[in-house]
């Protein structure tokens, strides 16, 4: 300001504070990813209503602005001085992701027969190379029942860190006892939230859509028979987008020079595996 200027009002002084300013104020504080403060200043709303450490900040920050000869008010400092962005905690997706090795999900599904009977599948499913290591078929699933199909599925020291599911009654004192002297950590799913249990919800959902969808299920043993078919066609032959299109058991790619292609029937004609075979 020129010596003997009259002075001016903290309104003039708003609109008036020095093109530079956002970018020293970015300086301060790091901006948020959606852009720079000079980038909000359109946008931004008046934000007089800091925590105590950001309005700390903010005079301490005015003060130095002072000190270098730029006349602003404290005001327009609260009001342009970025946000401290908050570190986010961990996303559900982003815990899934990060322990694919060592988790593995549970989860029901019935299955009405041509008799009107009701019968219940478990599976347990590896995330890492989505395979299904285990099912069972029962019409009276109890607490004791499902404590005995993780340890089937787990034998000889190979249970995983994690186990996911859902809080459905069936998972009772004794699942819970057996599963904790496995040394497996349960991560419980919200309530109603099946989309926090999504791998074992789409194996589900495939299977409902690749077999029980066009097959009329007689009895337990019928369905044993389907499953197990279907399974061996899911984990030899099915192609995964999230392995990227590969199997759970790998599949190895063949050169055109192998032959000709070849349809295998598989799971009764359902579905076909393709291969090439030399002529």
């Amino acid at each position: 300001m020129a010596r003997g200027a009259p002075p001016r009002s903290p309104r003039e002084r708003d609109s008036l504070a020095p093109a530079g300013l956002p970018r020293l104020l970015d300086l301060e504080v790091p901006p948020r990813a959606n852009g720079s403060t000079a980038g909000r200043l359109g946008a931004c709303e008046s934000r007089t209503h800091h925590g105590t450490g950001e309005s700390a900040l903010g005079r301490a920050t005015h003060g130095e602005l002072l000190k270098l000869g730029l006349d602003v008010s404290q005001r327009t400092v609260a009001r342009l001085m970025p946000r401290r962005p908050k570190p986010p905690s961990q996303t559900w997706r982003t815990f899934l992701q990060n322990h694919l090795a060592d988790l593995v999900s549970v989860d029901f599904f019935v299955v009405p027969t041509a008799t009107f009977r009701i019968l219940y599948v478990f599976v347990v499913l590896l995330h890492h190379r989505r395979q299904v290591v285990h099912f069972n078929i029962t019409e009276s699933p109890t607490a004791a029942w499902t404590a005995q199909q993780i340890v089937e599925a787990f034998p000889d020291d190979s249970a995983p860190h994690y186990l996911l599911r859902d809080r459905d009654c069936i998972y009772g004192g004794e699942f819970r006892r057996r599963v904790r002297g496995m040394r497996i950590a349960e991560v419980l799913t919200a309530p109603r939230s099946p989309w926090q249990n999504p791998y074992a919800e789409r194996v589900i959902g495939t299977i409902r859509r690749e077999l029980l969808d066009h097959v009329i299920v007689l009895n337990e043993e019928h369905l044993r028979r389907r499953l197990q078919s279907y399974l061996r066609y899911y984990h030899r032959s099915r192609t995964h987008l999230a392995l990227e299109k590969d199997a759970p058991e790998t599949r190895a790619i063949q050169p055109p020079g192998l032959g000709r292609i070849v349809a295998l029937p598989q799971v009764g004609g359902l579905h076909h595996r393709y291969v090439r075979r030399a002529a």
